[in-house]
């Protein structure tokens, strides 16, 4: 009977030890999952943001590296896949190409590349120069060829007066299951500070 009685309490004390060791390794585990997420939520605080802009003279292209160096924005220029020429931005000439363009609301130039990752942006911020009271057609393009979903979509724009207008409406429709803002026009000269006090509302 003595030799039963030891061999059992052998037995409880293998089974207490196996316990042990998986309570010890599930504790490990625990805490290499709660540093893991501790150390993604420290990698990345706030929304992903991306700066993609058309410019035709090299206004808003300022503007946009700007915004993006304020905000730490990725950089995207959307260029034309039949560049622009001198006489195409003629805006005094109707037949020129801008003009007819801008004539035909359902006109979509070409883009030459793509933003490959457009996935993972939470927040788009939208640059153009001002053509006839609203957005280049360049940018319907744009807008058309993502899904947007869910994502801010943030314009803005440069011009020698106009103002951004109905652009950010415009955007609206061809991105319905986006959240688009009005935007705001700024000056080539804006400075850094000026961009990233404006961008921070949607970061």
């Amino acid at each position: 009977m003595i030799t039963i009685y030891r061999a059992e309490i052998k037995l409880e004390e293998k089974l207490m030890e196996k316990i042990l060791s998986l309570v010890a390794a599930l504790a490990i585990g625990i805490v290499c999952f709660v540093g893991y997420a501790h150390t993604e939520e420290k990698a990345y605080v706030g929304r992903r943001a991306l700066v993609a802009y058309f410019s035709a003279t090299g206004n808003t292209a300022k503007v946009a590296k700007n915004l993006a160096k304020a905000v730490k924005a990725d950089l995207f220029e959307i260029k034309p896949q039949q560049p622009y020429t001198e006489a195409d931005l003629n805006w005094r000439d109707e037949n020129s190409r801008s003009s007819v363009e801008m004539k035909d609301k359902s006109s979509r130039p070409a883009i030459k590349d793509k933003v490959e990752i457009m996935y993972k942006y939470d927040v788009v911020f939208v640059g153009f120069p001002i053509w006839w009271h609203r957005e280049p057609a360049i940018i319907d393009t744009f807008i058309e060829e993502y899904d947007l979903s869910n994502k801010i979509i943030v314009p803005f724009a440069t011009s020698g007066s106009e103002e951004i207008g109905d652009s950010g409406k415009n955007i609206q429709k061809i991105a319905p299951n986006a959240k688009v803002f009005a935007g705001k026009r700024f000056s080539p000269d804006v400075s850094v500070d000026e961009l990233r006090k404006w961008a921070q509302d949607w970061l």
